[in-house]
């Protein structure tokens, strides 16, 4: 039973307002003060319903007082500029007085939907991080075990990571979770694309410069190599250095050691780099375009992202997460993903890989609105899939899956791989025929 407090001064009001509610089987209790209702709420409510004007304050400070309870301020004093003022200070909604039954109800109805949304995508966060260890890099094929293995053993040591992997596949989410698991954790990860630097000015943004290096220096500036200092510089695109970035990159790799352009000195600098790439490096290395010296020095460690086509298992439970995930952004309620869409989305094959996916839901989410997802929605252009793909139907998939594994997992796990609840595995082993394990 949801629990509601009500905070208001007038009688006549709490007493009918706590009527109506009691009605529709909510546990109710009530306040006529601010500081009743604070003592009142220690034990935790599920939503404040709070007059603006009270006796010793505004019903807004209850934002404050309940952090993490959604708080619907009602108030006399209708207009633009009050129900502006306090939303801004976290109030969930804003209900003008006098206000009938029927709509009291459904802003109380609205505000309880979305807090269990809200907590039903934090209870999915959690479970998603105790299951995938690295944070975003849903899935369960061989090859993405592999990855999240590979993190988990790396992570704690500083060597220097070089990361592979098409655009789109997630190699800044396997960057940030070396840092996030490593002795580093604490100090900062500075991100860098190097495509997007001009070439002109690489190596200051990198290393820094003295004042009056160059035309246009006008003080001294701390490189992004110094800032991430104590911490994690992920180098996004290293194929792109130029070949004088190169050369300062390797010295800070062998002896720890910067010198910003047009200084004289070095200064020591301690950083963990993670590198990433799309390009194949061994071919640069060969044309004389990548230093070999520093090639070796990136690759002590390797990780490879395997593009998304390459792990269509991955993809509905990848969709239901960002679907989930896209509906937390939005503050909608998830719809649900039609077998066809599911079909379609496993049939195509992503040459923009997570990121394309990604943006596709999005899309998707906002088009369904009030209805189950479906190809239409998803508009998936010049799907011309590989006649690998096309052979995977999603009946095809979630056969031999649940044939594959159902020797050793339990159908809440089974269920929970397929991203599916165990009613929907039921209904589809009924309909296709598939024999539950003896045992």
């Amino acid at each position: 039973m949801k629990r509601i407090h009500i905070v208001e001064d007038e009688e006549v009001i709490r007493r009918a307002l706590h009527r109506l509610l009691e009605r529709e089987g909510y546990q109710v209790s009530a306040s006529a003060t601010l500081g009743e209702a604070r003592t009142a709420c220690q034990d935790g409510v599920d939503l404040v319903i709070s007059d603006l004007r009270l006796p010793d304050g505004e019903g807004t400070a209850m934002v404050e007082a309940c952090p993490d309870t959604p708080v619907l301020i009602m108030t006399s004093y209708a207009s633009v500029r009050s129900a502006v003022e306090a939303m801004k200070q976290g109030a969930a909604d804003y209900i003008a007085k006098p206000f009938d039954h029927d709509e009291m109800l459904l802003c109380v109805d609205r505000i309880l939907k979305q807090r269990r949304l809200e907590q039903e995508n934090a209870r999915l966060r959690e479970d998603l991080e105790a299951v995938y260890p690295v944070k975003g890099m849903v899935g369960h094929s061989p090859a993405m075990r592999a990855v999240c293995a590979t993190v988990e053993k790396v992570a704690p040591t500083d060597t220097t990571v070089l990361i592979r992997g098409e655009s789109g596949t997630g190699k800044e989410l396997v960057a940030r979770a070396l840092h996030d698991k490593s002795p580093r954790a604490q100090a900062p990860i500075i991100a860098v694309n190097c495509a997007t630097i001009p070439e002109g000015l690489v190596e200051s943004e990198l290393f820094g410069h003295e004042k009056g290096a160059f035309t246009g220096a006008a003080r001294a500036h701390r490189g992004l190599v110094e800032a991430a200092d104590g911490g994690t510089l992920f180098l996004d695109e290293i194929g792109e250095l130029t070949t004088a970035a190169q050369s300062r990159l390797l010295r800070v790799l062998q002896d720890g050691e910067i010198r910003r352009v047009g200084a004289t000195d070095s200064r020591r600098v301690d950083v963990r780099l993670v590198a990433a790439t799309h390009r194949d490096l061994e071919q640069m290395v060969r044309d004389g375009r990548f230093r070999d010296d520093l090639y070796y020095r990136l690759k002590v460690m390797e990780i490879t992202l395997p593009p998304l086509r390459d792990r269509r298992e991955d993809i509905p439970i990848l969709a239901r997460f960002l679907l989930d995930k896209a509906c937390q952004r939005l503050r909608r309620s998830p719809p649900g993903l039609t077998d066809e869409a599911l079909a379609s989305l496993t049939r195509h094959d992503w040459p923009g890989n997570v990121r394309e996916l990604e943006n596709a839901i999005e899309r998707a989410v906002i088009l369904a609105v009030g209805q189950d997802i479906t190809p239409q929605h998803l508009a998936l252009t010049g799907q011309d899939p590989s006649s690998a793909g096309a052979e995977l139907s999603l009946d095809a998939y979630f056969r031999q899956f649940v044939l594959d594994n159902q020797g050793h997992m339990t159908e809440t796990e089974l269920a929970r791989r397929l991203g599916i609840s165990r009613k929907a595995l039921w209904e589809r082993r009924t309909r296709m025929g598939i024999p539950r394990k003896a045992g």
